[in-house]
């Protein structure tokens, strides 16, 4: 697998230091862990030179970060090949209230039935509507998977 076009966006209250990103930097050396701070819009201004106009990206994100990751491949789909997101926070508005026009991209959730920050039906049937290509992981697990 190509780690330089591997990334993994940590959550909200997370970093690049985080259980996961350490677990995935030891699966996928080189993969790509980046520090995110600030408001959703602060977050994205930082992504973006990261993945700058590269194609063929994995991203892997966890709860914001699947939101950021979310929000990325809707924007910009032919520079994504796929997208797995833990737990996504498509809940909250910036995604929510104006849902992106349906992308192609493929796109594996894994959600736990016990997570009690970001609600399971509802991002499953927003994750349904926009993303055309979805396969969806429901396991019993709470928000930190």
């Amino acid at each position: 697998m190509n780690t330089s076009r591997l990334i993994y966006l940590h959550g909200l209250e997370s970093n690049s230091q985080s259980g996961k990103a350490r677990l995935f930097r030891e699966w996928f050396p080189g993969m790509v862990t980046p520090d995110f701070k600030g408001s959703l819009e602060e977050r994205m201004i930082q992504l973006y030179p990261i993945l700058g106009d590269k194609k063929d990206w994995m991203i892997i994100g966890s709860s914001f970060g699947g939101l950021m990751s979310a929000i990325f491949t809707c924007a910009r789909p032919n520079q994504v090949r796929k997208q797995i997101l833990l737990a996504p926070a498509l809940m909250l508005p910036e995604f929510a209230e104006n849902p992106p026009k349906p992308v192609d991209v493929p796109t594996v959730i894994v959600h736990g039935t016990l997570d009690d920050i970001v609600p399971l039906d509802v991002v499953q049937a927003l994750a349904q509507k926009v993303f055309t290509n979805l396969t969806y992981y429901i396991v019993e697990d709470d928000h930190r998977l």
